[in-house]
Order: C-alpha cells, then sequence, then structure tokens
C-alpha cells in the first residue's frame, strides 16, 4: 500500500520599507483582490496557500512583515527559519530602493548566504513617476545574488509568476547556482502598485534574473 508523503513546507519572509506594497503583492496573490485604501501592517501577518506545480506540491507559508522602523526588532526570528526572503521596493520611491542594503544584510545576518533571495520592484503600473529603472533593479539582484523581477500588485502584472518561480526553485534549493541566477536575471516587465490588499493576476512574462 503506499503511502502519501508529507506536504512539503516553506516558510517565506516578505521585508522592505513601510509601503512599498508586501501586503498588496500577498494580498493579490491569495485573494486576487487589491485595496487602493493604504492600511500598514501592524507586526507580523501569517498566510498560507498550497501551489501545485507539474510534478510536485508544496505549501507556501507567507510571513508578512511591517515596514516601520518600530517593529524591526520582531523580523529578525521570523528570518532566522526561512526559506526564501523576498525584498520588495517601490519604483516609485528611490529612497526604498536605496534601503535594500539593510534588508539584505538583515537576513545575510541571520541565516548567512544559506537562502534563497528575492528582489521585487513593486508598482510598476506608475510609469510616470517612476524613480528606479528596471536595469537598475535588475545590477542590484546580482551585486546580491537574487531573482529579480518587477510587479504590479495593483494590476496583478506578473504576481503569480513570482510565485510560481519561487515554489518551481525551492524543491532544488541545494543546486542553486549563479549561473541559474544570471538566467533569472534580464526580466522585461511592466507594471505595479502599493497599498494593503490586491486583486488580481494576468500576464506571464519572462523572467531573467537569479533564481
Amino acid at each position: 500500500m503506499a503511502t502519501i508523503s508529507a506536504l512539503a513546507k516553506y516558510k517565506l519572509v516578505f521585508l522592505g520599507d513601510q509601503s512599498v506594497g508586501k501586503t498588496s503583492i500577498i494580498t493579490r496573490f491569495m485573494y486576487d483582490k487589491f485595496d487602493s485604501a493604504y492600511q500598514p501592517t501592524i507586526g507580523i501577518d501569517f498566510l498560507s496557500k498550497t501551489m501545485y506545480l507539474e510534478d510536485r506540491t508544496v505549501r507556501l507559508q507567507l510571513w508578512d512583515t511591517a515596514g516601520q522602523e518600530r517593529f524591526r526588532s520582531l523580523i529578525p526570528s521570523y528570518i532566522r527559519d526561512c526559506s526564501v526572503a523576498i525584498i520588495v521596493y517601490d519604483v516609485s520611491d528611490r529612497q526604498s530602493f536605496l534601503n535594500i542594503s539593510k534588508w539584505v544584510e538583515e537576513v545575510h545576518t541571520q541565516r548567512r548566504r544559506d537562502i534563497i533571495i528575492v528582489l521585487v520592484g513593486n508598482k510598476n503600473d506608475l510609469v510616470e513617476q517612476r524613480q528606479v529603472s528596471f536595469e537598475e533593479g535588475e545590477v542590484k539582484a546580482i551585486e546580491i545574488g537574487a531573482i529579480f523581477t518587477e510587479t504590479s500588485a495593483k494590476s496583478g502584472f506578473n504576481i503569480k509568476t513570482l510565485f510560481r518561480k519561487v515554489a518551481s526553485t525551492l524543491p532544488g534549493m541545494e543546486s542553486y547556482s549563479a549561473t541559474q541566477q544570471e538566467d533569472l536575471v534580464n526580466v522585461n516587465l511592466k507594471t505595479s502598485v502599493t497599498s494593503a490588499s490586491q486583486t488580481s493576476e494576468q500576464q506571464n512574462s519572462s523572467w531573467g534574473c537569479s533564481c
């Protein structure tokens, strides 16, 4: 009689400055919704979702952290046992991009380099307000050894692709290499937004970064 294997579970922690759209990305992915009324995350929120890949099923545990400085002391303990750190910045807010380094440092302090890092430029639908180019995001991703993409929680652009890519990378985490990263660093996406909820997802665009 065949035995049923336990469902693989992976912890994903979302990091980034306040109002870059961490909660909105999660909400769009979980419920295909977007809420334009900004509501900051208080402390830490947790949600989970099962993803069905071609050859396996995985359970993603999504930990949404608050971006405010007053909650920073809570974050390290959530990073320690995570499989993936998703660092989000707002393409229309250059300071949130410049602060990526401090989030990467926090991740490496807690997990060394035994972790997959994903860099996400959110709100790429704000074309006129863009302050960080797609190319700058790519360069930064290569610099920190991360998977890179741009998303729009508002329009749903690239949200499903983001999680599908992360999920497919998890089982082979030990073979994660610099070569694979380069393959994942040349993306061409357009669209993005931020807030406390989300809506749907639409396009399946290609990646070009490190994953």
